[in-house]
Parts: C-alpha cells; sequence; structure tokens
C-alpha cells in the first residue's frame, strides 16, 4: 500500500471538522450554534489537519514527546512570516477558542475552517514538487 499525501490527509481533517460541525445544530436568530461539544471536536480536528501539514513542510518532530508549540512557530519563523501569522492566529482559534473552549460562535467558527484551509494551502505550496517521469 503506497504512502499517502500528507496535505491530502490534513484536508480531510477539515472535511471531518465539516462533518462534525453539521452536528452542532446552527441557531441563525442567534448566530452561533447550539452544542458546543461538536465545536470542539471540530476545533480539534481543524487544528490536527494544520499539524499534519506543517510538520510535512517543517519536520518538528523529533524526538520523544509531542513538539509543543513554540517549536512550530521557531520552524515557521525561520522561513515564511505570513504563515507564521496565520500559524499563531489558527492556534488560538481552531486549538484554544474553538478546541478548548468551544465557543459557539459562528463567525468564530467560519475563522477557524478559513484558517485551517489558508494554513494548509500555503504548506502545499512550500513544499517541493514531484515530477512524474
Amino acid at each position: 500500500m503506497g504512502k499517502k499525501d500528507p496535505i491530502e490527509e490534513a484536508r480531510r481533517y477539515v472535511a471531518n471538522a465539516e462533518e462534525v460541525i453539521k452536528k452542532a445544530n446552527y441557531d441563525p436568530e442567534l448566530k452561533s450554534y447550539t452544542d458546543s461539544k461538536y465545536i470542539k471536536a471540530a476545533g480539534d480536528y481543524l487544528w490536527k489537519g494544520c499539524l499534519i501539514a506543517l510538520e510535512t513542510v517543517f519536520h518538528v518532530r523529533t524526538g520523544k514527546g509531542r513538539p509543543s508549540i513554540d517549536k512550530y512557530r521557531n520552524a515557521v519563523a525561520k522561513r515564511d512570516k505570513k504563515l507564521l501569522n496565520s500559524v499563531n492566529i489558527g492556534y488560538e482559534t481552531m486549538h484554544l477558542v474553538m478546541g478548548y473552549d468551544g465557543n459557539r460562535s459562528k463567525r468564530i467558527c467560519d475563522t477557524g475552517f478559513e484558517l485551517a484551509n489558508d494554513i494548509i494551502d500555503h504548506c502545499a505550496t512550500l513544499l517541493p514538487k514531484v515530477v512524474c517521469a
């Protein structure tokens, strides 16, 4: 079996988040979701997708244990300030505000999805292109 494309895997996490957030029951009158449990799950999926894409480009996972956000930030800062800004805002939005807090605001959730797609797409542009013969 062939190795999966990590960028496609990251995008799959975003697709999973889209499916999960549908279960959160959007209330258009309040412009928010009614169930934070699904917001937390969607935020976790989004952030994990971003980490997969970042890891593909920056190879932060060395040694034992999980790398901290600071290792990702340092690796990104050396190469791409624009991406660093997206990572910082994405970490706060997807991981903290959505994933931990379960903030039900549709605007915040939409921003989380937008940031995840931007980070993953940006990482895809930083990968070397493979030429098939």
